[in-house]
């Protein structure tokens, strides 16, 4: 069974999908990094707050000693709206990075074609009328 699980664990296609997901965690957080450091506070010039801070306060809370504001429900739109925006731009890269690899796949299924010649058929033929000859 343990061999079993090596081979498993060793086979290529696994490989690439652990390596792509560390991959993708990793390309996550500086996505994630880019929307909270650059996108986010570009917009929060704009609306003059930032992004991440946007809600809506349905029920006013009770501020306890620490400043902790307790029974407050609030809608965090606004960290929505940057979890939405991270979103996009991973898709966006890894459709530039699938039609990348299309296209490379494509150049390699152009193989040259073969050199033109008679057909078999033709080949046949003159086969025929050669020994017809005799």
């Amino acid at each position: 069974m343990l061999k079993e699980f090596k081979e498993f664990a060793m086979k290529g296609s696994l490989l690439d999908i652990a390596v792509g997901f560390v991959m993708g965690a990793a390309f996550k957080s500086v996505v994630t990094s880019f929307t909270a450091g650059i996108i986010s506070p570009l917009i929060g010039l704009v609306l003059k707050s930032d992004l991440k801070d946007l809600k809506w306060i349905v029920k006013e809370g009770v501020a306890d000693a620490d400043g902790n504001i307790e029974g407050m429900v609030a809608v965090l739109y606004g960290e929505f709206i940057t979890n939405v925006i991270d979103f996009i731009i991973v898709a966006f890269v890894m459709f530039l990075i699938v039609k990348a690899v299309n296209q490379l796949k494509r150049k390699e299924e152009e193989a040259p074609a073969p050199p033109a010649g008679p057909s078999q058929e033709d080949l046949l033929t003159e086969i025929r009328d050669l020994l017809a000859k005799k």
